[in-house]
Parts: structure tokens; sequence; C-alpha cells
């Protein structure tokens, strides 16, 4: 679907659709190559892109040059994101079907044969520069697609340096280098969504901006949702563990992932215990007046502050003159909340590692409690759970508007697949339609695939009116 410029379009953004239609031009090209690939071909370019960013001189490489372009995250995390989301994946992707025969079922006489579905727009956010491209890169090529990538400015240089380690290892295996491909810097809204009108799928993480041009540019999309997670503990909860995983959570890559707590529901018979073992593991609470401070620097005009997105509870503290940071070495900053919306910036999300604490009479009000911080932001996503109780899990899936119930697991690392739960590795998570989103699941290689179904007869099957109607004229009679 090309979309030919309007006339008002200025020269530069008429220069950034023809660079783009190149691009695509090429996407085709390689595509129509990748085409006629078989399972052994297909999973060797995964193989490629795996290794180019898994080898651990390039992986620290990327990390650190992420870090000190996006000044987002920290470097250690992001070596350790880079191996895990990626290795993970490739495990998810180890002896998958995607090409040709997928699935055959006698009973119904139907054979799925995996399609590609063409050239992949990926746009990318700042907090992931290298780990989200990749995930979205290799799903792309076990589904025989070519993939172009649209970095966010700030992560442009980290993703031009995974795609040049993705294009050496294609080298060796003799693979079109055009099959991954990325916007030219600079980087702008045109080119984006000229790329996003010429592609045949956009898979869009990051701003909810971006999203929703993604849904508005006309091509097949999948976006994701806000995040805005909450958390609950319980009065069953283990609470040393409780407090060890939603600590490592919300300090790792210093709370960049869409997945980390912004809220924690402390039930009232276990909050001074849970709040205690929060503090043991290095979050220090903010008194009302250093909450007022903290305040005025994280959204100085309304809006969540660049000074405080992906820093550490220690930078945090200090460009907020709330405390001597050396005497104190906060891991985590908690304040405490009992009100919920645009009056209350600490409800929301907050890409820090700061935590804000809720109290609730019972689970019963922790639940509600969830279901308004959701209202507000954050709906689709998911919600972590510290107890005992099984049932609880249960509740929480049937009652709130969440794709997923993490239960007793550091959050940010569960949600977006783990190697001791069955989530797919993934780093974008559909939000459903309480995030304004079509797919509810952790974005997989299927969602890169058209599925062509062939249908054969197989012996009538047709019930009688009695076995379709029999319970219904039973219970409200037949007029």
């Amino acid at each position: 679907m090309h979309h030919s410029a309007s006339p008002s379009a200025q020269p530069a953004d008429l220069r950034a659709q023809a660079d783009v239609h190149a691009l695509v031009a090429r996407a085709r090209a390689a595509q129509h190559i990748a085409n006629g690939y078989d399972q052994a071909r297909v999973d060797e370019l995964v193989a490629a892109a795996g290794w180019a960013i898994i080898e651990p001189t390039r992986n620290r490489a990327l990390a650190e040059l992420a870090v000190a372009d996006t000044g987002i995250g920290n470097v250690e995390d992001k070596v350790r994101k880079n191996y895990r989301k990626t290795f993970g994946l490739l495990r998810d992707l180890q002896g998958a079907k995607s090409v040709g025969v997928i699935a055959q079922d006698a009973a119904t006489g139907i054979t799925e044969i995996a399609r590609p579905v063409g050239v992949v727009c990926a746009i990318t956010p700042s907090t992931n520069p290298a780990a989200t491209p990749a995930n979205k890169i290799i799903n792309a090529l076990k589904g025989r697609n070519a993939v172009i990538v649209a970095p966010s400015p700030k992560g442009w240089a980290t993703s031009a340096r995974l795609i040049a380690h993705i294009h050496a290892e294609f080298d060796r295996i003799g693979a079109p280098r055009d099959l991954v491909q990325m916007l030219p810097a600079p980087i702008g809204k045109a080119a984006t969504y000229a790329l996003m009108t010429a592609c045949d799928l956009v898979v869009a993480t990051g701003s909810q901006a971006n999203v929703r041009a993604a849904y508005a540019s006309g091509t097949p999309a999948f976006g994701v949702g806000a995040g805005n997670v909450a958390g609950i503990v319980d009065e069953t909860a283990d609470l040393a563990l409780a407090a060890e995983r939603i600590v490592r959570s919300k300090t790792f890559d210093n709370a960049t992932s869409c997945s980390s707590e912004n809220s924690l529901v402390l039930l009232d018979a276990v909050r001074a215990r849970a709040l205690a073992a929060l503090q043991a593991h290095g979050a220090v609470l903010l008194t009302a007046a250093q909450k007022l401070q903290l305040q005025s620097v994280m959204w100085p005009d309304g809006k969540l502050s660049q000074a405080v997105i992906g820093q550490s509870a220690t930078v945090v503290a200090e460009r907020a003159g709330l405390f001597d940071v050396a005497a104190l070495q906060p891991r985590m900053l908690l304040v405490e909340e009992d009100g919920v919306g645009q009056d209350h910036p600490f409800s929301g999300e907050k890409l820090c590692p700061v935590l804000t604490l809720y109290g609730a009479a019972d689970f019963d009000a922790a639940i509600a409690l969830v279901e308004r911080i959701y209202t507000f932001q954050g709906a689709g996503h998911s919600v972590g759970l510290h107890s005992a109780l099984p049932e609880r899990a249960l509740r929480l899936g049937l009652e709130l508007p969440v794709s997923r119930v993490i239960v007793d697991q550091a959050h940010c690392i569960a949600t977006g697949g783990s190697f001791d739960n069955g989530l797919p590795f993934s780093l974008s998570m559909g939000c459903g339609t309480w995030g304004k989103n079509n797919f509810s699941d952790n974005m997989n290689y299927r969602h890169y695939l058209n599925i062509t179904r062939i249908s054969r007869p197989i012996a009538e099957r047709i019930p009688s009116e009695e076995a379709i109607f029999g319970s219904y004229f039973a219970k409200f009679g037949r007029a």
C-alpha cells in the first residue's frame, strides 16, 4: 500500500518517502529470496541474528553504547537483558515450525501452512535500543520476513551497531543483508510514518503516540499498551521473598521496563512488616515533605521529566536534593499515597526506581484499588501478586482488566517470559482491548506469520435440534 505524498509535503518529507521506498524495495527483493528457504536455513538466519547480540564482547559494547547515548538504564542490567531475552527467545524458537506445513489434524481435515507476512516495520523504544530490535528481528526472520527497524532517535546508534553485527553474521552464512535494515539518521516522524504505510505489518513498542500512529497507518499493526503495574502483597505472603523480588524487579535497569511495578498495595495486616522487609533491601521511605520535593522534580510541568527516566534511585534522590545520598545509599525510593488520578502523579508510571505504597484493609479493597489505578493508567497490562492462596490469583484473572497475573515472581523479569515460567520471551506485551490493543498475549513468532489452511472433506456431523436446543427448551419452553 503505497501512499503518495500530499501536495503540502515538505521537500524533507518527500526525501524521507523516497528513502523509505528504496529500503522497502530492497527488503522485498531479499524477502523473495528468503521465501524459498527451508526450515533449516531459516533457523540458521535466526541463530546468526541471535549470536550477533549474544556474543559477549558485542553484547557489552551494545549495552555501553545504549546507556551512553540514551542516558537510560544501567550497563550490567542491559548486558543481562540482551542475553537473557535473546537466549530465551532462541530457546522458544528451537524446534518451532514456521515454514511449510506446521500442523495437520485428521479429525478436522485441516492442514496449516506457515507463510511470511512480507516486510515488517519494527518501531522500537529508547529504553531497549538493542534487546527490543533483536527480539523483533529474530521473530520476523523465523517467519521468512524482511524487517526494517525504525528506532528512537536516541537509540539509533545502538540499533545501527546491532544491525551491523547481524549483517556480519549474514555474510558468514551467505544470507542477504537486506533482510534486516533500518531507517537512516536523522530519524523523523515523516520517515517513520512513510515506513509504516509502505510495509505489510507494523510492530510498535514504545510511546502510546507511536502505537496510535501505527494503528492509524492503514497497515495491519500490533501495538502495545501503557504500563503502570501494581503489585499486591497479602497477609499470607512470604514477606522476605516478596520484598527481595519486588526490589529486584523495580531496580532492574533502573525501572525502564513497562513491566516494573509502579504501585504496591500492602494489606493492613502486613503493612509494617512488609515495609520493614523492603527497607532491609535498601528501600528508603520518604517523608511527606520529601515526597512533595520529589514530585516537583519528577513532574515540573505535569509531564514526567527526562531528568529521572531510567536513572538510579541515588541519582533521582540527588537531583531532587532529598537527603545525603552517600549516607543512605538508596536502591529504591518509596512514597505513600492514598489518591489516584491526574492530581496524584505518583499513581501513574514513573520509569525510575520510585515505588508508590498504598494500603488496603483486605483483599477485596486491594482489588478495588488496583482497578481504580488501572482506570487511570495501565489497564490491560499485568498485575503482581505475592500470596500463598492460589484462588486469589484466579480472582485477579477473573476480575481485573489485565492480560497477565504474575504470581510470586520478580514482576518485570517474569512478565516478558522467564526460564522459570511458561510465558513466551518477549519485549512487547499485548494489553488486550483494555489497553487499546488487538491482542493480549506476549508478542511471539506466530504474530509474524500468515497461516493458510487446507480443508479436506471429513465425515458429516449434523446434530439433532434436540442436542442443540434441548436444555434451552426444557428451561424456557418452545414458544
